[in-house]
């Protein structure tokens, strides 16, 4: 995928003149960069981004190596949880980028995607494996598609302000699951944070020399899977009595259940990317970057 544009594709792909595009461009409505010669380079991203913000849309998608849209799609319906919950199990990637990408363009939040169609899609997906309906291997498979996909709109996602908070986090050793922590990633992201996931399957010691070393404004926990509940609440504790009192903790995931979180102390826990998404509204504006 074409990360710098020029104004002639950006023309073709939105059904626009060129000139139209130099004028965005050199209006600032268009997140714009130019060479040693002067010419207008778009970055993917920043038209991405102006057009989920304008009456314009994107006509001509495959011109930015994006997914041909469908008609009529980007709206949260049980057809679209359907349509995804089918491409994921039977490996169809480019049905599942399709649908994603369809929402997103159709200016969803990432939030809602998140909460409102991958949630359920993986609950579906769990649910049937669980009665026999569904391989192990179409699950994991249908994660890595999942990840892949999300990884896609990162890609898309504007570069953060450079004064911008850093916060990062992961999961804890023995979870392997990847999908939750890069969500956290991404929402936090498009809230102009920047934001890194350190990945899945993490001991607490590695968590803390990350906090020690980079001193985030805030660090994440995604827990989809506790081997030891013991274990875990004393790395957790131990983990927490040495950053927490500087660094917010945000902690979610299927399985913190409620006799855990008696037992940990933490800023927020929040059980949706929504939750999160007002959090992050709370922190306070300056910090550590």
């Amino acid at each position: 995928m074409n990360e710098l544009l020029t104004p002639k594709q950006v023309s073709r792909a939105i059904d626009v003149s060129e000139s139209s595009v130099k004028r965005w461009c050199d209006k600032g409505l268009i997140a714009t960069r130019y060479t040693v010669g002067g010419h207008r380079r778009i970055l993917l991203s920043g038209l991405i981004d102006f057009l989920r913000q304008s009456k314009h849309q994107l006509v001509h998608p495959d011109v930015l190596g994006l997914p041909a849209l469908t008609a009529g799609a980007g709206e949260i319906d049980e057809q679209t949880i359907r349509r995804l919950t089918s491409a994921l199990l039977d490996g169809d990637e480019s049905v599942a980028r399709r649908v994603t990408f369809d929402l997103f363009l159709g200016n969803c939040p990432i939030s809602a995607i998140c909460d409102d169609v991958f949630r359920p899609v993986f609950q579906e997906i769990g649910a049937r494996w669980e009665c026999g309906n569904a391989e192990v291997y179409q699950e994991r498979r249908g994660c890595e598609i999942a990840l892949r996909v999300l990884h896609e709109l990162l890609g898309v996602t504007a570069p953060p302000p450079e004064r911008a908070p850093l916060a990062i986090g992961g999961s804890i050793a023995g979870d392997q699951y990847s999908l939750a922590t890069t969500m956290v990633e991404l929402v936090l992201r498009r809230q102009h944070w920047h934001a890194v996931s350190l990945g899945g399957n993490l001991p607490f010691a590695t968590l803390s020399a990350a906090i020690a070393e980079h001193r985030p404004r805030l660090f994440w926990l995604s827990c989809s899977h506790i081997e030891d509940k013991q274990a875990f609440v004393a790395g957790y504790r131990e983990l927490y009595e040495a950053h927490g009192d500087e660094v917010p903790f945000v902690v979610g995931g299927r399985a913190l259940v409620e006799p855990i979180r008696q037992q940990i102390q933490y800023a927020a826990y929040c059980d949706t990317m929504r939750h999160l998404e007002s959090f992050v509204h709370t922190l306070p504006a300056t910090g550590p970057t």
